[in-house]
């Protein structure tokens, strides 16, 4: 089974946070996620979320503290998540390489299907960690 390290923002703007649609056609299609994506080769985690968000949403993120490390066993392979908090500094969120976005707070992310590596992010989230 094959590992892939992967990052995600938890972005915080007035007690909501942003959670993106995955593409259609992506694994996982459709389901929801905090915004991020696959570590390259010789690229720290940090300097990933960046790129990925600069990429996904055209905005500058500054990625802060990790908030949740999460390890997932899809059906093909093993995914460790690392979540970090995360402040935009500058841009407007526009879902470039995501079917959709939304700003949510904890309590109602249980009305959208999550992508099950994001699911322990979620419930960190509504128990207030």
């Amino acid at each position: 089974m094959r590992m892939l390290v992967v990052t995600a923002a938890v972005i915080e703007e007035q007690g909501k946070y942003l959670i993106t649609q995955r593409k259609k056609n992506a694994h996982q299609g459709l389901k929801w996620e905090f915004p991020g994506g696959k570590v390259e080769s010789g690229e720290s985690p940090e300097t990933c979320l960046v790129r990925e968000i600069k990429e996904e949403l055209n905005v500058h993120i500054e990625a802060g503290e990790i908030f949740k490390v999460v390890s997932h066993n899809y059906e093909d392979k093993q995914v460790i998540l690392l979540c970090y908090k995360c402040k935009i500094i500058e841009g407007n969120v526009c879902p470039i390489e995501c079917e959709d976005y939304k700003w949510v707070t904890p309590e109602k992310m249980s009305g959208f299907q999550f992508a099950p590596a994001d699911i322990p992010v979620v419930e960190a989230l509504q128990l207030g960690e």
